[in-house]
């Protein structure tokens, strides 16, 4: 339950987040006539990515998929996704791939993510034809959520959880919650570091994710000596020996990093002990 909080707490925040930066754009720059486009891509990129994580979760009609992509092609994806562990192996190296690439992304752009989001939207919202510009708005905000929606999807499948669901349904609670008190008290709100330490986490969840991917592979049998392998990475499996202590050790080690930066922060204090904590 609590991988699937701090995943959903993260990526809902950051959603919000991406198009309260949008929506601030459009109004201050007097366009707010193209918020309509903003909120109408809101709504698609959500339903697309329930959508997928549907399809991902449950799979696909055979003649479906042989009436959409013919029938060579359409059997060779049936039997991948009745495969349960060549299913979650591949699925688990696209997220480490796709979610490790990105936190490493926004760690190095984040400082100029604003003043990037603002360039493209400025580009986009400022083309003569006002049809051509509330498409590049609905387009740029589509796919900025959508982004996000596959990450969230691709991360819970890995969530090895008979209570994820729950953990879930209350990951984007706080996220609400926490997204309107940023509203109202954002320069108590340190954004930076709860983007650094929920980052830290990802990247721990994606080690997990290659341990368990890893156990799949052997157990579908893709790798030499599948079965030896198989034998040997029981114990790091979900419900392994040392497996189910990942969780804790992950929030251990954020926890424990978390402390070390206030305390790097109160040595950097002035003399008067002005923190901003609002400060990005």
């Amino acid at each position: 339950m609590l991988n699937s909080f701090i995943i959903v707490l993260r990526e809902g925040f950051e959603s919000f987040l991406l198009v309260a930066v949008i929506l601030s754009y459009l109004y201050k720059s007097g366009q707010k006539w193209l918020s309509p486009a903003v909120f109408a891509a809101l709504a698609l990129g959500l339903a697309t990515s329930a959508g997928l994580g549907y399809v991902l979760a449950n799979g696909v009609d055979d003649a479906r998929l042989v009436a959409l992509f013919g029938e060579g092609l359409g059997n060779s994806i049936s039997q991948f996704l009745g495969n349960e562990a060549m299913r979650e192996g591949v699925l688990g190296l696209i997220a480490m791939v796709m979610v490790g690439t990105l936190v490493v992304h926004m760690w190095r752009t984040g400082p100029k993510l604003r003043q990037r989001m603002h360039e493209r939207l400025g580009e986009m919202s400022s083309k003569t034809s006002r049809i051509a510009a509330a498409a590049g708005v609905f387009l740029f905000t589509f796919l900025m959520i959508t982004r996000e929606g596959m990450e969230t999807a691709l991360m819970l499948m890995q969530v090895r959880d008979q209570q994820l669901v729950t953990g879930a349904l209350l990951g984007l609670a706080a996220a609400i919650l926490f997204a309107l008190g940023w509203t109202k008290f954002a320069h108590l709100i340190n954004i930076k570091r709860f983007f650094q330490v929920t980052g830290i986490f990802l990247l721990l969840f994606m080690v997990q994710v290659g341990i368990y991917s890893f156990h799949e592979f052997s157990e579908a049998g893709v790798l030499p000596n599948s079965e030896m392998l198989h034998t040997a990475t029981e114990k790091f499996s979900p419900d392994g020996l040392y497996g189910k202590w990942f969780s804790l050790a992950m929030i251990s080690i954020c926890a424990l990093w978390l402390f070390a930066a206030w305390l790097k922060d109160r040595m950097k204090m002035t003399p008067q002990g002005a923190v901003r904590l609002g400060e990005v």
